[in-house]
């Protein structure tokens, strides 16, 4: 993927990442959108940023097409991403929502089981409709 592909990538992300986590948020908690709009945009922030630098590392250790990485890969790739993006958020959420580090924790494992399940479903649609994009723009130039 290129580096442009990549800031693609992310941001395509992060919009339906932002825009649903704030409507499930504002569901389930007494906070503003206003107000959770802004720290999930934070985060989505942090996320971006978080998700480029973690998959240039991914990408040097694991090799080979994106679209034929196994189960096992992307359970790895999710856990480990959102485990690192946790470490930076927590403090944040607590700080912003004016929670309890208790609480911040609680909603953001929330978020983040929610968000693992929508970063597996996107990245493989993702990787799946890239790779038939290509195919059709190769067989077109032949």
């Amino acid at each position: 993927m290129s580096f442009k592909e990549r800031i693609f990538h992310a941001i395509l992300f992060e919009v339906f990442a932002v825009l649903l986590t704030v409507l499930l948020m504002a569901y389930f908690t007494d906070h503003s959108t206003a107000l959770l709009s802004g720290t999930i945009i934070a985060i989505s922030l942090i996320a971006m940023l978080w998700n480029m630098v973690f998959n240039w590392v991914f990408d040097k250790f694991h090799t080979g097409p994106r679209e034929k990485r196994s189960l096992l890969t992307r359970v790895l790739h999710v856990v480990l991403f959102e485990g690192g993006l946790l470490i930076a958020t927590i403090p944040l959420v607590a700080f912003v929502l004016n929670v309890s580090l208790w609480e911040a924790f609680v909603m953001d494992i929330a978020m983040t089981i929610f968000i693992t399940v929508y970063s597996f479903i996107y990245n493989y649609l993702y990787d799946q409709i890239r790779a038939r994009l290509i195919a059709k723009y190769k067989l077109h130039l032949a």
